[in-house]
């Protein structure tokens, strides 16, 4: 099958205008990149807050490299009118508009997507935001902590620990970021099939924090109708020198199990015959499992298991998971150059036959494509170019520089 270099995008020939920082709207359009997409990230002259965040390596974030790999960079001033009209002949360019500022911020830069449309009647406009664009609640503040916090994420997670738990446990993953970007990212394709179809675009309004609650599938409608009885849940199982998760879900799974940990009387265990059975016993169950792999190591629990044909896995930091041979097989880290040397990022998780889906070896420094998108675009000349830089409209990665030097 032919490398990703050597096979089209999906999204090539589309053209991105991405006003989006920080997390959800960056992985969002990332996406969008590895599939093609010519994505220009519009950034205030310091520049996305990300570009600052550790890891750092000889002055550039590998953070921010892993969410916006594969894109241009042009830094305007928005509050200067010289900018917003650059914006406005850019969007006659472009298919796609990105943004999660606060609700009401593109409004009072006059860049929504009514103004907009006006221009390009066949743009799709995405809105990211943490409680949707209208309500009561759109104003306010909404990072992916705030929203796990929201959306009864946190409670529900403190609710299925064992022990004696005080209050939610901390969570430094930004689940609600991820959740939201790849789920714009999905909006987004939506509407530029019904932009094929119809040849008019749409405004597609993101909330996270409607994701967040869509993710919770059992607990919305556990909320509603009560079950008699908690679920059992799978827990850790402490080998000699770590912990494994056995997932026994089916009654083969169960079967296959017992014979695997060498105790097929339990098949026949009145505890554990049924899943009705092995609800009302699991913590028992639970208990046998830890006894069994109390003597041996995670990994050999893991290949007993396995081969046995069950459901399992040791837990593994994500350094050992990068190490891992589905991994390795499926291409999953891509390596490229952001100026600091070289770093792997993960592609998407899909994969397609016949087209392209993988990260891009473009890391941009702040504002360096901006001169050649306005020439190549546009047709500014370089007098005009170097004009808007006089004004402090048009800024670049040098004159940061600069100003970080002085």
């Amino acid at each position: 099958m032919p490398t990703g270099l050597d096979r089209p995008g999906i999204l090539d020939g589309i053209r991105v205008l991405d006003f989006t920082a920080m997390m959800s709207g960056p992985y969002c359009t990332r996406l969008m990149a590895d599939l093609g997409a010519e994505v220009i990230k519009v950034e205030p002259p310091e520049g996305d807050h990300i570009r600052l965040r550790p890891p750092l390596r000889d002055g550039r974030s590998a953070y921010f490299a892993q969410l916006n790999a594969g894109k241009s960079s042009i830094a305007l001033d928005l509050k200067q009118p010289a900018a917003r009209k650059l914006i406005y002949e850019l969007v006659l360019q472009c298919d796609v508009l990105v943004e999660n500022y606060r609700p009401g911020v593109m409004q009072r830069l006059a860049l929504d997507y009514e103004t907009l449309a006006k221009l390009n009647p066949k743009l799709v406009y995405c809105s990211i935001s943490g409680f949707g664009q209208e309500g009561s609640w759109s104003g306010r503040s909404a990072y992916a902590p705030v929203l796990h916090a929201t959306s009864g994420y946190d409670m529900t997670n403190l609710d299925y620990q064992e022990g004696n738990a005080e209050r939610p446990l901390k969570n430094g993953i930004f689940i609600a970021d991820v959740l939201g970007g790849s789920t714009a990212f999905g909006a987004i394709q939506a509407a530029l099939f019904r932009t094929l179809k119809t040849g008019q675009g749409d405004y597609v309004d993101v909330s996270l924090l409607d994701a967040m609650v869509g993710m919770l599938v059992y607990e919305c409608q556990e909320a509603q109708f009560p079950a008699e009885r908690r679920r059992p849940l799978y827990r850790p199982t402490q080998a000699s020198d770590g912990f494994l998760l056995v997932a026994p879900v089916s009654q083969n799974n169960f079967e296959a199990l017992a014979r695997g940990v060498g105790h097929p009387e339990w098949i026949s265990d009145s505890r554990f015959a049924t899943s009705s059975a092995r609800e009302h016993h699991w913590s028992e169950l639970m208990n046998l499992l830890d006894d069994w792999a109390a003597s041996r190591t995670a990994a050999e629990c893991e290949a007993i298991l396995t081969r046995a044909g069950v459901p399992c896995s040791q837990y593994r930091t994500i350094r050992e998971t990068m190490a891992l041979p589905p991994i390795q097989e499926r291409g999953v880290f891509e390596e490229i150059n952001d100026g600091a040397g070289p770093l792997r990022i993960p592609n998407p998780a899909f994969r397609f036959a016949h087209s392209a889906a993988n990260v891009r070896n473009k890391v941009p420094a702040l504002g360096e494509d901006g001169p050649r998108l306005l020439q190549s675009l546009l047709g500014l000349s370089p007098q005009a170019i170097a004009a808007l830089r006089e004004s402090k409209v048009l800024r670049g990665a040098e004159e940061r520089t600069v100003a970080v030097a002085k």
